[in-house]
Parts: structure tokens; C-alpha cells; sequence
């Protein structure tokens, strides 16, 4: 049975894609304007696909972004899921740092090349492009997503090791993190098994943003205490519903 419901979930996932794809290379040829509106027609994808297959989102606001402000959105990294979850739980316009190799997925690739910004993590001169790249989308376009454990938590820890990206691109633009967590994702797809993916409810909780100056710019007190607040939040509301 779960066979049959991976198949018909990536079947419909495809479908939708090819569905929206002449408009997504339309909408390329507008520049910036083009890759907001590529953002608001992927997260409809999204609004339509999940309930289609099943999985239902909450968000919980322990803090409420402030309209039209731009952030550095951190989120935690757990599942195949997670990338389609921010286009589903995010509310505001937002371009998430993704490794180079999607760019290579035939039809998908032209997609994240439109809207993510793209490095190759073994390449240095890649990485310093990619953290310039995002530094003027940040301070001229939009909010930058960010997953700063980089791979999926395969700990036994709520999270892994941050790296210093997100953090010292805050801290080069004053700029607020906005630490978002999702909660149920490895539930619904396990990143052990493609075929794990199932339906069910999620979870993802907005915390309290926070700004470099509050710890004197220092690199790693920021970085060390968004790791910890976020990994106490994941606890907590863990123990919350198993009650």
C-alpha cells in the first residue's frame, strides 16, 4: 500500500510541475519581479499538493513576522519533506540557499535556478559567490531561507552542528534570524527510506526573531544561542504531544 501512495503522491507532484512549467519560463524572462512571481506560483503548487496527498500543515506563531520584513530564516533539516515545506509553511516571499547539484535534475533544475540560490559546497570560490549573492538578495530583494545544519540531522540530537553562514550573513546586514521549526517532518518521510512518506499532520512553529546586536555581534554567542533555544522548542513540544 505505502508503494502505491509514494507513486501516486510523486506522480501528482510531477503533474502539478509540468502543469505550472510554461508559466514558470514565462515568468523567468521578467528578472526580479519574474522570480517573485515564480515564488507565489510554486507556493500555490504547494497549497494544492499537500492536502491532495494527505499531509496537513499548522503553523504555531510564538512570533509573528512582521510584514514586508526581510529576514534570515533558519530552519531545521530533517527530511526529504522540508524542502517543499517551506513553500507550504512560509508566508512571505523567500529564496533558500540549495546545493548546486539540483540544478541538474532535468525540468527541476531550471526551476531552483529561477528562485534558490544555488552553490557547490566543495568549491570555496562557489561558497563566497553564493554568500555575495545572498548578501544583495537579503539587502535589496528578499528573505533568505536557510538550512543551517546543511544536511539532514542524522544525530540523535533535537538538532546538529550549525555552520557559520546564516549567522555571519545577519550579522554583515543587522539583519533579524527568524527561526522557524518543523516539528513532524521526519514522521511523514523518513529520510532512511524514499518509501516512508505517508500521510499526516505537521507542525511548524515560529520563534522569537533575533537580532545580531543583542549579542554584540559576536559570531558564535549568536550562532550558540538560536542552537539552543531552537533545540529546547523541539524538546518542549515534543514532550507536548505525546502527553
Amino acid at each position: 500500500m505505502k508503494y502505491i501512495y509514494v507513486t501516486y503522491a510523486l506522480i501528482l507532484f510531477v503533474g502539478l510541475f509540468l502543469l505550472f512549467l510554461p508559466f514558470f519560463f514565462i515568468l523567468s524572462l521578467f528578472g526580479g519581479k519574474g522570480k517573485k512571481m515564480i515564488w507565489g506560483l510554486v507556493r500555490f503548487w504547494a497549497l494544492i499538493w499537500f492536502p491532495l496527498v494527505g499531509i496537513f500543515n499548522k503553523n504555531i506563531y510564538e512570533h509573528k513576522p512582521e510584514k514586508g520584513k526581510r529576514y534570515v530564516v533558519v530552519i531545521n533539516h530533517q527530511s526529504f519533506l522540508d524542502t517543499p515545506l517551506i513553500l507550504r509553511v512560509i508566508p512571505f516571499f523567500g529564496r533558500p540557499l540549495a546545493t548546486a547539484e539540483y540544478s541538474k535534475i532535468p525540468l527541476f533544475g531550471f526551476l531552483y535556478r529561477q528562485y534558490a540560490v544555488l552553490i557547490n559546497r566543495s568549491n570555496l570560490r562557489s561558497k563566497a559567490e553564493g554568500f555575495l549573492r545572498m548578501n544583495y538578495i537579503l539587502k535589496n530583494e528578499a528573505s533568505i531561507i536557510i538550512f543551517p545544519e546543511g544536511k539532514f540531522n542524522k544525530t540523535d540530537l533535537p538538532i546538529a552542528t550549525f555552520y557559520d553562514g546564516a549567522f555571519k550573513l545577519a550579522i554583515d546586514l543587522n539583519a533579524n534570524i527568524l527561526p522557524i521549526l518543523f516539528l513532524d517532518a521526519a514522521k511523514l518521510w523518513n529520510p532512511k527510506s524514499f518509501w516512508s512518506l505517508r500521510p499526516g499532520n505537521h507542525r511548524a512553529v515560529f520563534l522569537k526573531e533575533m537580532n545580531p546586536n543583542d549579542f554584540d555581534n559576536d559570531l558564535d554567542k549568536f550562532k550558540e544561542e538560536i542552537h539552543l533555544i531552537m533545540s529546547k522548542k523541539i524538546v518542549e513540544y515534543k514532550k507536548l504531544k505525546n502527553r
